[in-house]
């Protein structure tokens, strides 16, 4: 039966089981209504904005209606990330609106810090209790002592106060929580970060390799859009995975891969495209350096060698091989985007990277294009004064290869047992999830019981919001003002995010709180605006259009500067690495004592009863942040257990029984999951969608819904080239009698 386009969205919806209802989905991704926003009176207006919900930031309209409430979020036309067409979670950002669980007031602790008692007290009472406790910590410590982790649009102004203030301790946990060791990977080969959306040609693609990317489920928009499309137009799609996941169901492989041996099949692979001569011959030649190397490493790594490690047959390992050198260049091996599993994620993401460049991917149709942005004048702004050190200086010895704020190396220099003379001692957080996305939650809890200071910005209570001494309520995306988007693209652009409503109870945009906060620091300089639309429509003057014109637009295109989308025929390009050519050996990881070539290292292997915990997305939620929303838990309220029949019948398992999880360290979950007996994952494993199991109970819908993976993860295997943090790591067993545990909120 032939898979079309709108059979794999509607299965995308679905999530295969996750979901009861599936037509209220199907409408959402499609743009579909039965409703004409522009049918009525002529009252109802639209105003320009991007999604916060996920990272891809999809333009859209905000609709009003005759009454002045939210009525939809639909896409904008002429937005490349969205084509007109928005996810379930980007419709759902109606909820995020209006959530009455929304945090409503600044809030102050009371009692002793261990406490979770606040009072209500005014902005004024806010800002000049920040601004002292500032001083008063730089006094002791420096200024440098204070740190920022942040996520999302608004954490940029933030970022320029804490920058300003005289720190450049900052990080986001995206970096070394998920896409870390692909970036440094990547660019140590090509000389250039993939960034996001990540720059792939998916809608000329021929082959499509997913090795552990949840496409279809995490919801990246205009991949998900442009892979509907190729497999309208055959493409060939190998699916490498433990579990038979939505894309799984519409690939032409599905290889059900042992866990933590991804690094033994991407070798194989090498092997037989360099043996069987499958390798682009003149690209290689002419653009990269250390194939003879290569060569002689893989030789070792056959498919026989790799059957005994992943379990998958030699001949699927040669026969997929082919199939991607058949449909070369116009392949992709998916970099994917969490990128942290085992610890080895530089190496294994270097094999991806060799993967592509041996197929002649890179800068080629059908496979990766050369993105493209466009410029915006920066706001002038005094320069930051220049740090005494930096959160390299914590352990210089770690993780020469990151690139940016590395968060567990910042929560190592404000925890207890840290020796060295560089302390953290006052934590700001800003639209992140501590307790929930960091793995090693009772490490991240001591650091944080180690400050002597915390302020968090937050739109919702998460548990990050009942540790701080401050807690600064922020409005959502549809009331405010942010930068304008200007993220790579085929098509230089730019798209902006304007207030569709007056902020809700007394909640305000983080740029109003960060120059505010700097006024009362005598930084006012570095905060030269009334309103932070002066500054969108300054820049957007300088570039030949306005705030007037961008919020009728939306969106706004650029032509590219050169005809570069691809490498031109004949074309020798200069890479961004030390030798200017794809670097399939790294003298640059050699020079640090790491393996030059990709290696594969054995991971540790479950005791008997016990199973590899895996996680993973659902097309309707983004994490932890979105299990609250009240649009989106009526799709999917709780996350289940998927437990492959054998492992069911050993313990005399029924779907939908409620069990509790123990992990390897004897941390067992605060709350009960329903388990899911199903064929589609290994009897080694078990998999549930990360994001639920929250413990806040002001989350009145998320509160105890499902279980939270990141309390299981205590055991985290940290990626020596970037600090990534390798969460596929901890084992679970199954408690069946309810272990008494009681949450305390």
């Amino acid at each position: 039966m032939k898979t079309t386009r709108r059979d794999f969205i509607k299965i995308s919806s679905i999530g295969l089981g996750s979901l009861a209802v599936a037509t209220p989905v199907v409408n959402y991704i499609t743009g579909n209504s039965n409703d004409n926003p522009l049918s009525g009176t002529g009252k109802i207006s639209r105003h320009a904005n991007y999604c916060e919900v996920c990272f891809w930031n999809c333009a859209g309209w905000v609709y009003k209606n005759e009454e002045g409430k939210i009525w939809k979020i639909i896409g904008n036309e002429n937005d490349p990330h969205s084509n007109g067409r928005f996810c379930p979670r980007g419709t759902g950002g109606i909820g995020m609106y209006e959530d009455d669980d929304r945090l409503k007031k600044p809030l102050m602790r009371v009692g002793k810090p261990e406490s979770q008692e606040y009072k209500e007290i005014s902005w004024t009472e806010a800002f000049d209790h920040i601004a002292a406790k500032m001083k008063e910590i730089g006094q002791k410590y420096g200024n440098e002592s204070i740190a920022l982790f942040k996520h999302g649009s608004s954490s940029k102004h933030f970022g320029h106060l804490i920058s300003a203030f005289g720190s450049s301790n900052q990080a986001g946990p995206a970096y070394a929580q998920c896409k870390g060791p692909r970036e440094e990977a990547f660019t140590l080969t090509f000389g250039e970060p993939l960034h996001s959306p990540e720059p792939l040609d998916i809608r000329d693609s021929k082959c499509l390799v997913l090795i552990g990317s949840h496409l279809g489920e995490n919801m990246h928009n205009g991949q998900v859009q442009e892979m509907s499309e190729a497999i309208d137009k055959g493409i060939s799609i190998i699916t490498v995975d433990p579990r038979f996941s939505t894309v799984a169901s519409k690939s032409k492989f599905w290889l059900p891969i042992k866990p933590a041996t991804d690094n033994a099949l991407l070798l194989a692979w090498i092997n037989v495209i360099i043996n069987e001569n499958l390798y682009d011959k003149d690209y290689i030649e002419k653009l990269s350096v250390g194939f003879d190397k290569l060569k002689e490493h893989v030789q070792q790594f056959t498919p026989e060698w790799a059957y005994g490690i992943t379990t998958i047959e030699p001949n699927i390992i040669r026969e997929t091989a082919r199939e991607m050198a058949k449909a070369a260049p116009a392949v992709i091996v998916h970099p994917g985007r969490h990128a942290t599993w085992y610890g080895d994620d530089t190496q294994r993401l270097r094999a991806i990277a060799i993967l592509n460049a041996l197929l002649g991917s890179w800068g080629r149709r059908g496979g990766f294009y050369m993105a493209a942005s466009a410029k915006l004048p920066k706001f002038s702004s005094p320069a930051y004064p220049k740090p005494k050190w930096g959160w390299k200086d914590i352990n210089p010895e770690k993780y020469p290869f990151a690139n940016e704020g590395v968060t567990n190396l910042i929560i190592d220099g404000s925890h207890p047992d840290y020796k060295g003379v560089n302390k953290i001692k006052a934590w700001f957080v800003l639209g992140t999830n501590l307790p929930v996305s960091i793995p090693d939650t009772k490490r991240t809890i001591e650091a944080i019981q180690n400050q002597e200071f915390i302020v968090v910005i937050d739109t919702m209570p998460t548990e990050i919001t009942g540790y701080a001494d401050i807690v600064l309520p922020e409005c959502t995306y549809i009331e405010r003002y942010d930068d304008l988007r200007v993220l790579p693209h085929r098509e230089p652009n730019i798209a902006l995010r304007v207030p569709a409503f007056e902020p809700r109870f007394e909640s305000k945009p983080a740029w109003w709180m960060a120059k505010e906060i700097a006024n009362r620091l005598g930084l006012g300089d570095y905060f030269n605006y009334k309103d932070y639309s002066d500054v969108l429509d300054w820049q957007l003057k300088q570039i030949g259009s306005s705030l007037d014109e961008m919020k009728n637009l939306g969106v706004k295109k650029f032509d590219r500067e050169f005809d570069d989308l691809y490498f031109a025929e004949g074309e020798t390009p200069e890479f961004g690495t030390t030798s200017g050519k794809i670097e399939l050996y790294s003298e640059e990881l050699a020079s640090y004592g790491f393996p030059p070539l990709p290696v594969y290292k054995p991971m540790p292997e479950p005791e008997t009863g016990f199973y590899r915990l895996i996680y993973g997305r659902s097309p309707v939620h983004t994490f932890s942040r979105t299990t609250n929303n009240p649009r989106l838990t009526e799709l999917q309220k709780e996350n289940k257990l998927w437990v492959n029949p054998k492992v069911a019948k050993e313990w005399d398992f029924k779907d939908d029984q409620e069990i509790w999880l123990q992990n390897q360290d004897g941390i067992v979950s605060e709350f009960s999951i329903k388990v899911r007996i199903t064929e589609r994952i290994r009897w080694d494993s078990v998999y549930m969608v990360h994001g639920f199991g929250h413990k806040d109970k002001r989350l009145t819908r998320g509160f105890g819904k499902g279980i939270s993976d990141a309390e299981l993860i205590t055991k985290v295997l940290i990626d020596p080239e970037s600090g990534g943090t390798g969460m596929r790591s901890n084992f679970v067993t199954f408690v069946t009698e309810n272990p008494g545990k009681e949450v305390v909120s």
